[in-house]
C-alpha cells in the first residue's frame, strides 16, 4: 500500500510539473508584441492595400527581429523580408514598429500595432508607412494620434490592416 501512495504521489508531482507555468508568457502579446504569424484577408486587408488589388496577406515575425511578409494579388505573390524592432509605446497597448526591408529593394517603413488578446484568436490593428526614401507628404501613424493618422490622418483609416493570428 506504501508503494502504491509513493507513486501516486511521485505521478502528482511529475504531472504537476509538466503542466504549463503560469509564468510562461511566449505567446503573451504584451510581452512578445508581434512575434508569431498573422494573416489578413478580404474585407481585413487595407481599403489602400485592396486598391492596389491585394487580396490576402501572410505576415511572420521571428523572435530573431526577422520577418516575411507575403502578399497576394490575382494569385501572384510578392514576398518581402527584412529586420524589425518593436517598442511599448506607452499609450494603452499600442507598441511602435519599425521595418527595414531587405528584399525586393531596400525601405524602412514605420507605425503601430495593437493585439486584441481578448479575442481567440488574438487580431491585430496595423498601420505602417514608408518612410526611407520619403515620399512626399506621406508620415508614418504615431501611438499619440492612434489608428489612421498616417499622413496627420489624411486617409482616414484607409491605411489600417487587420489581421487574425495563425495558430498552430
Amino acid at each position: 500500500m506504501k508503494k502504491l501512495l509513493v507513486l501516486a504521489m511521485m505521478l502528482s508531482v511529475a504531472f504537476v510539473a509538466c503542466e504549463k507555468s503560469e509564468d510562461d508568457d511566449s505567446n503573451d502579446p504584451q510581452k512578445i508584441g508581434i512575434v508569431g504569424e498573422w494573416y489578413s484577408s478580404g474585407t481585413n486587408v487595407a481599403p489602400l492595400l485592396a486598391s492596389l488589388g491585394i487580396d490576402s496577406i501572410y505576415a511572420k515575425f521571428n523572435k530573431d527581429n526577422t520577418y516575411q511578409v507575403e502578399s497576394f494579388s490575382d494569385g501572384a505573390k510578392t514576398t518581402l523580408t527584412g529586420t524589425y524592432v518593436q517598442t511599448k509605446s506607452g499609450v494603452g497597448n499600442i507598441w511602435n514598429i519599425t521595418l527595414n526591408q531587405t528584399s525586393p529593394t531596400a525601405l524602412t517603413s514605420q507605425g503601430i500595432f495593437e493585439i486584441d488578446a481578448t479575442k481567440n484568436p488574438y487580431t491585430m490593428n496595423y498601420e505602417v508607412a514608408q518612410t526611407e526614401p520619403q515620399i512626399a507628404g506621406v508620415t508614418p501613424p504615431t501611438a499619440q494620434d492612434g489608428f489612421g493618422s498616417t499622413s496627420g490622418g489624411a486617409n482616414g483609416t484607409t491605411n489600417v490592416q487587420k489581421y487574425i493570428k495563425i495558430v498552430r
